[in-house]
C-alpha cells in the first residue's frame, strides 16, 4: 500500500464526508448508546466490551479496509500478560478491539475520557485513563493498571503515549514494561501496520488498505526485577520495530480476527 497524498484526493475526501464518516458516527453512537445502558446491570463489563467488539469491527467496516492478524496464536498462549503495540492513528482503538478475541482493560490517554459516546463507554467499562505529562496521575493509573493484571484481567498498552507524526516509531515509555514485571506476567509485543496510512495524524479522511496486526511471541518476565524495566521496554520496542519490517505473505492468518469491508 502506498503512502496517501496531503492533502488526499478528492475522491477520498468526499467518500469520507459523505459516507464513512456518518457511518464511523452511527456505529459510534448507537453502541456507545447501548453500552451505557448495558452498563447499568453489567458489572463485569462482558457484555459492554462484547459491544465494543461489534463497533470497533463496524468501525473498520466502514473504512473500507481489511484487517488480518498474523500470530494470532500467541493470543491465546498467556491467560493474562500486558499487551502493547505501536501508535499510528486514531484507528488504532478500533483495529485492537476488532482484533482481540478475549476481554481487556486498556490504559488510554486521558483526553479520549472528553469525547462522548467514546468517553462514556471507556469510563463505564472500567477502562483506565493515563496522563503522561502528570507522573503523579500516571503512576495511579500504573497502580490501577496493577491491580487489573493482578486480578486476572489482561491490560493493553500504547508505550509510544501518543500517536507517531511520521509513521515511525516514537521513544517507547516503561510503563508496560513496569507492569509485566511488578505482575510477573509476560509482556505480548505487537505490530500494527496499514493503520497509520488509513488515518494519519495529519488527516480526518480515510485511505483504505489493508491493516496487518502482528502479534509477537510473549516476552517472559517471571524473576525480572523493576531495575531491568528499561533493558524490557528496549526488548519491546527492537520485537515491534522487527515485526514492522518483516513479510508476513507466506505466513498464517488467524481466522479469529479477519474482519474488513468484505467480512466483519
Amino acid at each position: 500500500m502506498s503512502r496517501p497524498r496531503d492533502p488526499l484526493p478528492r475522491l477520498y475526501r468526499w467518500r469520507t464526508n459523505i459516507l464513512q464518516g456518518p457511518l464511523f458516527f452511527l456505529s459510534t453512537a448507537g453502541c456507545g448508546s447501548l453500552a451505557l445502558f448495558v452498563s447499568l446491570f453489567d458489572p463485569s463489563g462482558r457484555l459492554q466490551h462484547r459491544i465494543a467488539q461489534i463497533w470497533a469491527r463496524l468501525c473498520v467496516w466502514a473504512s473500507f479496509s481489511r484487517l488480518v492478524v498474523h500470530g494470532g496464536e500467541n493470543l491465546g498462549r498467556c491467560p493474562v500478560a500486558v499487551y502493547a503495540a505501536n501508535h499510528t492513528s486514531y484507528m488504532d482503538t478500533p483495529v485492537v478491539f476488532a482484533a482481540l478475541p478475549f476481554q481487556f482493560r486498556i490504559l488510554a490517554k486521558k483526553e479520549l475520557w472528553t469525547y462522548p459516546f467514546i468517553g462514556w463507554y471507556l469510563a463505564r467499562s472500567g477502562q483506565i485513563p493515563i496522563d503522561t505529562a502528570n507522573p503523579r496521575a500516571t503512576l495511579s493509573s500504573l497502580g490501577v493498571g496493577l491491580k487489573a493484571l493482578r486480578g486476572g484481567m489482561p491490560l493493553f498498552v500504547f508505550p509510544e503515549g501518543g500517536r507517531t507524526h511520521n509513521g515511525e516509531l516514537q521513544t517507547f515509555l516503561s510503563g508496560a514494561a513496569y507492569l509485566a514485571i511488578r505482575a510477573q506476567v509476560p509482556l505480548v509485543p505487537i505490530a500494527l501496520r496499514g493503520v497509520y496510512d488509513l488515518l494519519p495524524i495529519h488527516t480526518r479522511h480515510f485511505y483504505p488498505g489493508e491493516l496487518t496486526m502482528i502479534v509477537g511471541d510473549p516476552i517472559e518476565t517471571t524473576g525480572m526485577h523493576m531495575r531491568q524495566a528499561e533493558e524490557l521496554t528496549e526488548r519491546l520496542k527492537a520485537a515491534i520495530e522487527a515485526m514492522r519490517g518483516q513479510s508476513t505473505q507466506a505466513s498464517e492468518r488467524s481466522p479469529v480476527a479477519h474482519t474488513g469491508a468484505a467480512a466483519v
